[in-house]
């Protein structure tokens, strides 16, 4: 019987032991090669890789070539796994690594052919631009071969990592404009479905162009729409849906005479959805007596992304431009074979795309090209829609948009490679170690005519369509503003001729940029410890007429007026309501009432007033970026034909909303006096396998902490969604410049700086941009 237990327990331990000792093994064997030296075939000379504690490298190299080779031998050694994430979400291909989970995504995303593009345009570089990706590309895939294991997320998947291309590198910018805009025509189909059914004067006053609260560049305001007279058309009773989460950033500047250095102090910060590892990879990249650049590097490609070479520093905020056009196709009737263009009659362009699973089958897709772009749905007419999109252009993505931006030396060199980049859309912010500063649009910007109403159209007779894209010297810009400060936050940047030239992608909501404004404009000197203030400003002036609402409804349910409809619990919430803090602070109880209020009320508005959009009762009722402006309006108003549905007065949707609030909040775990702001806002950061994987969560993952800020502050902040990096630096003063980053630098737990840094970004705690002293030392050898 004894011998019979040893065994079993033999086996038992054996069962046990030998996964762990393999998952041992895989992350041991992943890990970086920190010390020593390495041989890499291609260099011309030794390339030092330096790393300081936190993991964070400066690559010293005899040139440009080199130095490529060496920052991809880093990042195939750091970062292949996401590197393959983000070439296969460029392409349509996710499916193949993760399996069927990504199919939808990738169907999709396979209708642009990013990858039949990515080889084209490559194939029309110039060669020495062609030599520095290739150079990086064999680095990539020599510092993946120099691992002991393929990294650790392979062998969960069961799939081995597939070779870098040269063109996986453009596909990586194809997957940022995926994140950055429309792909699909949703939006402005959305649009064309509430001027149709709520007409246009409805329309218009609930979905508005701007606000009066927008901070453009240029000080300029748009026509408030008027309140209309028709009567509200019934809805399905389908609940109201908050906008998309905005893919937005800030960054912003002040002139060197408003600076301590005299330079001038650019900040940025880019809010992404936020995982582990971050989408960035911070480093310096030096030529040695030349080029000395720092800032974040976007693994897959060879370039400083966001940063300063000592001379000029940069910033990128998403622009929210009109980028895409959704093309209403016309055909002959009983003809599915043809369409009508400005030339007349012509077929469509049909390729088969073939999407493979993981571990699955493989499927053709059919994918049904225009000459404006593939088609990407109906419109509710039954109408085929094809999305024309600034992405699909040839020079939509170029190996050498940041060569000239590193080269730079002085503000117009900066702006004039932005005029030629190759890359999404976005607002850019530079300034200089000479005190200038100046902002644009970086990227491609759509030549349209005869289109300035965010709807779908036909463009079959020709008055309606694009032209090619703007001349550099036709692209807006601001260069050394009077008040030497520049800003921009994803709203609108610009009125008159200017905004009719870039187009209204949807801008969001002017709260940040209302913020960043007014806090620039409350100094009159800078250090780059004030901009990183501005930067974490959690202060929500965008909720103080809000926190006079909740209190007025309140104390109308405590007198017991006509009407109030009050339960007793509301009463519960005026003090925290009272003594708010108006602070997204975690520990705030008073600032998540006041919040919550703001939805409760923004959505009974919507639900009633434009419930009809919906399609169906399943169906979210859609809420504009400018909601806050729209039912503020309307309670200062009040007018009698507007209560929302099923409201007989203003006051009784107040009421209605208090009392969800305070309900929600009474009954919550721990009662009202737990509450917080911080248990419904924390950081929520997770590796892309964690929640596929039981338990990885517990060796990838960092801490789920309550965090400040909110999406309506410049220090937005929200569950798994926030600054992917923040960073301030005046060009020529890096020792002082100031960075931080969420989950650190690795992809692997075992790496002694596994998640460095997200302490100090959760606390919004200054650090050093510049690297620390040397802690690791690694030599590339020819």
């Amino acid at each position: 019987m004894a011998k019979k237990f040893r065994v079993a327990a033999l086996v038992v331990g054996v069962i046990v032991v030998v996964p762990v000792a393999y998952v041992g093994w895989v992350f041991a064997g992943s890990r970086p090669v920190l010390d020593g030296a390495l041989h890499l075939a291609g260099l011309s000379a030794p390339v030092d890789i330096v790393r300081d504690a936190d993991g964070v490298p400066t690559l010293t190299a005899a040139n440009r070539l080199d130095l490529a080779r060496a920052l991809g031998f880093v990042h195939g050694q750091e970062r292949f796994f996401q590197m393959d994430l983000l070439r296969r979400a460029g392409a349509g291909e996710l499916s193949a690594l993760v399996g069927d989970v990504a199919l939808k995504l990738d169907r999709g995303r396979r209708l642009f052919r990013f990858r039949a593009r990515a080889m084209a345009a490559l194939a029309a570089e110039a060669p020495a631009d062609r030599a520095l990706v290739d150079a990086y590309t064999a680095g990539v895939n020599a510092g993946l071969a120099a691992l002991g294991h393929a990294p650790w997320e392979y062998a969960l998947l069961r799939v081995p990592p597939a070779p870098w291309t040269a063109a996986d590198s453009l596909l990586v910018t194809d997957a940022m404009y995926f994140d950055l805009q429309d792909s699909d025509a949703e939006s402005q189909l959305l649009a064309a479905r509430e001027q149709r059914v709520l007409g246009p004067a409805l329309a218009a006053f609930l979905y508005p162009r701007g606000a009066p609260q927008d901070a453009p560049l240029d000080g300029s305001h748009l026509p408030e729409p008027a309140f209309p007279t028709a009567d509200i058309p019934a809805g399905p009773g389908a609940p109201a849906a908050p906008p998309k989460p905005e893919k937005g950033s800030n960054n912003f500047a002040v002139a060197g005479r408003l600076s301590e250095t005299g330079a001038a102090i650019v900040e940025d910060d880019m809010h992404l959805d936020l995982r582990v590892p971050n989408i960035w990879f911070r480093a310096r990249l030096r030529v040695a007596g030349g080029l000395d650049m720092v800032g974040v590097t976007l693994p897959g490609v060879p370039f400083v992304v966001v940063g300063s070479n000592t001379h000029v520093a940069w910033a990128f905020t998403d622009s929210y431009i009109e980028t895409g056009d959704a093309v209403v196709i016309e055909q002959p009737p009983g003809d599915a074979s043809h369409y009508r263009t400005p030339q007349g009659l012509r077929g469509f362009e049909t390729h088969v795309e073939k999407v493979c699973a993981a571990h699955g089958a493989c499927e053709d897709l059919p994918v049904r090209d225009t000459i404006w772009g593939p088609i990407v749905g109906r419109d509710d007419a039954g109408h085929d829609v094809a999305w024309r999109w600034v992405a699909e252009d040839p020079n939509a993505v170029t190996i050498n948009s940041f060569l000239a931006l590193e080269g730079a030396r002085t503000v117009r060199d900066a702006l004039d490679a932005a005029h030629h980049a190759g890359l999404p859309d976005q607002n850019f912010v530079v300034g200089d170690s000479a005190g200038h500063i100046g902002w644009t649009i970086i990227g491609p910007v759509p030549r349209r005519f005869g289109l300035d109403d965010q709807l779908p159209h036909s463009w079959a007779d020709g008055a309606r369509g694009w032209n090619g894209v703007l001349a550099p010297g036709e692209v807006p810009e601001v260069v050394d503003p009077p008040d030497g400060r520049l800003w921009s936050a994803n709203a609108r940047m610009l009125g008159g001729a200017a905004l009719a030239l870039v187009g209204d992608g949807f801008y969001v909501d002017p709260a940040r940029a209302r913020a960043i404004h007014d806090d620039l404009f409350a100094r009159d000197r800078f250090a780059e410890t004030d901009m990183l203030h501005i930067a974490t400003d959690d202060r929500a002036h965008a909720l103080d007429p809000w926190q006079i609402q909740m209190m007025a409804a309140i104390g109308a349910q405590g007198s017991g007026a006509q009407g109030s409809g009050g339960d007793g619990r509301a009463a519960s919430l005026r003090p925290y309501v009272a003594d708010w803090g108006g602070l997204a602070a975690p520990d705030s109880i008073g600032y998540r009432l006041v919040r919550e209020f703001r939805g409760a009320v923004i959505n009974l508005v919507y639900k009633g007033l434009a419930g009809s959009v919906a399609a169906s009762a399943g169906d979210a009722v859609p809420i504009a970026q400018q909601c806050d402006y729209v039912a503020l309006r309307l309670l200062a108003a009040r007018p009698a034909g507007l209560v929302p549905k099923p409201f007989a007065t203003w006051d009784a949707l107040l009421t209605a909303a208090l009392n969800e609030v305070a309900a929600r909040a009474v009954a919550a775990p721990g009662g009202l006096a737990a509450y917080k702001w911080g248990v419904r806002n924390h950081t929520g950061i997770h590796h892309p396998l964690a929640a596929a994987v039981p338990g990885l969560g517990w060796l990838t993952d960092p801490p789920d902490v309550p965090v400040a800020g909110d999406a309506l502050v410049p220090r937005v902040a929200i569950p798994g969604f926030g600054s992917s990096e923040r960073l301030v630096v005046s060009p020529g003063h890096e020792d002082r410049a100031i960075f931080e980053m969420p989950a650190g630098q690795s992809d692997n737990p075992l790496t002694p700086y596994y998640g460095a840094g997200q302490a100090a970004w959760v606390n919004g705690t200054p650090t050093k941009l510049l690297p620390g002293p040397a802690r690791w030392r690694l030599t590339l050898t020819p």
